[in-house]
């Protein structure tokens, strides 16, 4: 099949076609999503959380995002990669900025990069575009704001707040985006903004009328710890198999079940070896 592009996606808006999208932090799970038909793989700042334990996203660097992002890039062909903009890689200023986009294209091959902000880093994100570089905007619940907002809560809920929201994601546009993530928002609004607007929208917890959804595959497959938020969906309890697994191994370890005969090598004529070095 063709290579995702910034044009194809845009041809699947006008078509009513929905996107669909998961993070991916390595190879071998990138290549299960392009098995499956996945249309972009975000090698998102979460990887801070879901793989390294830490409590949110600010910690992550350049350097752990360049090494994510390099080995989901070369794992695939089909889907389109875009890799986050860690907290403070683009808020400094748009000449930073726009020098942390193109490391992040060009030491991983990916084909895009995404930040978080609206109406504030419009310039920022026309920085990045200008120099040739795909930018996925990203409004609502911003995690790198987490502290200035108060917390992980739904955004928009209040009228003023939906405008502020809107505006923030026609001003994304105007600027240059190719598309726009929606985090934690009333599903109305989720739907205004999206038809609001040219570029395509990916929610997550932003309702089924956004033009594509995307999910933290730790999450979406029960690994992650504590209480997930309510847009996630546990499609398989995989922390549930994974532990009862190596409890299996731990108990048959213990019993002397593992390694079984079939699991060992053994001398070509089935001489003990032990015979063989006492003969020399």
């Amino acid at each position: 099949m063709d290579k995702i592009t910034t044009l194809k996606l845009a041809e699947f808006k006008r078509q009513g076609r929905k996107i669909t999208a998961l993070t991916a932090y390595d190879a071998p799970f990138a290549r299960m999503m392009e098995d499956a038909g996945v249309d972009l793989i975000l090698v998102g700042d979460s990887v801070g959380m879901a793989m390294h334990g830490k409590a949110d996203t600010l910690s992550v660097t350049m350097d752990e995002m360049v090494l994510h992002a390099r080995a989901v890039a070369s794992a695939v062909k089909r889907p389109m990669v875009v890799v986050d903009m860690p907290f403070m890689s683009f808020q400094v200023s748009k000449e930073k900025a726009v020098e942390n986009a193109g490391r992040l294209i060009k030491e991983t091959g990916a084909q895009a990069v995404k930040l978080e902000g609206g109406e504030k880093l419009s310039a920022t994100i026309r920085a990045i575009a200008d120099a040739g570089i795909p930018v996925m905007g990203h409004v609502g619940l911003t995690p790198q704001s987490v502290h200035q907002l108060g917390g992980y809560r739904v955004q928009g809920k209040q009228p003023e707040a939906a405008r502020r929201l809107i505006a923030d994601a026609k001003a994304v546009e105007k600027a240059g985006a190719f598309s726009l993530v929606l985090e934690a928002v009333p599903a109305e609004l989720g739907a205004v903004v999206t038809a609001s607007l040219h570029i395509p929208t990916i929610g997550i917890g932003a309702g089924a009328g956004c033009d594509g959804q995307i999910l933290v595959m730790h999450d979406m497959f029960g690994i992650s710890d504590g209480p997930h938020p309510r847009f996630v969906k546990t499609y398989v309890n995989m922390r549930e198999q994974a532990v009862n697994a190596f409890k299996e191994y731990v108990d048959e370890v213990r019993d002397a079940r593992f390694p079984a005969a079939e699991h060992c090598y053994h001398a070509r004529d089935g001489t003990p070896l032990s015979v063989v070095a006492k003969k020399r």
